[in-house]
């Protein structure tokens, strides 16, 4: 007899959790909703350096570094 109690107990809290998850997904939904973005092209543009690294300035154009259309033989 005990057992089935149990059983609803059990049930009881997988309910309870199921439907805590549920809420708080809805929440990050609508905080996610509810976020401003400027949905710029230039703000979602990324460089990369001479490093590698990625920054979100242009780099900067050097003449030096560029090989010569002439010597690329």
């Amino acid at each position: 007899m005990g057992r089935k109690n149990n059983n609803a107990f059990i049930k009881k809290q997988k309910a309870e959790r199921k439907r805590k998850k549920r809420e708080e997904k809805r929440q990050k939904m609508e905080a996610r909703k509810n976020e401003v973005t400027s949905g710029n092209l230039d703000d979602m543009t990324a460089y990369v350096d001479q490093d590698g690294n990625i920054t979100s300035e242009p780099p900067e154009e050097n003449k030096k570094d560029l090989p010569d259309k002439k010597n690329v033989d």
